[in-house]
């Protein structure tokens, strides 16, 4: 058994593609998926359901190492939902929570983050762990408001 993959409805799969490669390095894995017919409806329980993206492999992983899945669908739950109230993701919400990285330099990492469309969640934090070192932490959200941390340990 070993994990797969984490899974990220977007409403616009390139774009959010787009924002984990240039801001994480993440690469692409082909082939790039265009899902659809009765086996998809079957399995997704939605009639004519078509789901478009891709897989990226996360930096610093091996070949077989679980990758970051970003798909749409052609029709969302979410098309009719006033996304506006930035109360709708938040990090104590049930549920997934967020997606991490280890970085170098968190503040580095935030501004590119918001030099691509996301924004700083809270602040940038750091904290002595004692044994365990020092930690510098931040939460930020990617351009469709998907929360990630960040950290980066000395």
């Amino acid at each position: 058994m070993r994990y797969a993959h984490t899974n990220l409805i977007a409403k616009d799969w390139r774009s959010l593609s787009n924002f984990y490669q240039n801001v994480f390095g993440c690469k692409p894995i082909g082939p790039r998926r265009d899902l659809s017919g009765e086996w998809i409806e079957e399995l997704t329980n939605i009639k004519n359901a078509r789901i478009v993206g891709e897989h990226l492999a996360f930096p610093g992983c091996g070949e077989k190492a679980p990758t970051l899945e970003i798909f749409s669908y052609e029709h969302s739950i979410e098309q009719n939902i006033d996304h506006s109230v930035d109360a709708i993701r938040q990090i104590n919400s049930h549920g997934f929570s967020h997606i991490a990285f280890e970085v170098q330099n968190v503040k580095e990492i935030v501004d590119i983050i918001t030099r691509e469309g996301g924004s700083l969640l809270g602040k940038i934090v750091t904290k002595d762990y004692g044994k365990m070192g020092v930690g510098t932490f931040a939460y930020a959200k990617d351009i469709e408001g998907n929360i990630i941390e960040l950290q980066s340990w000395n």
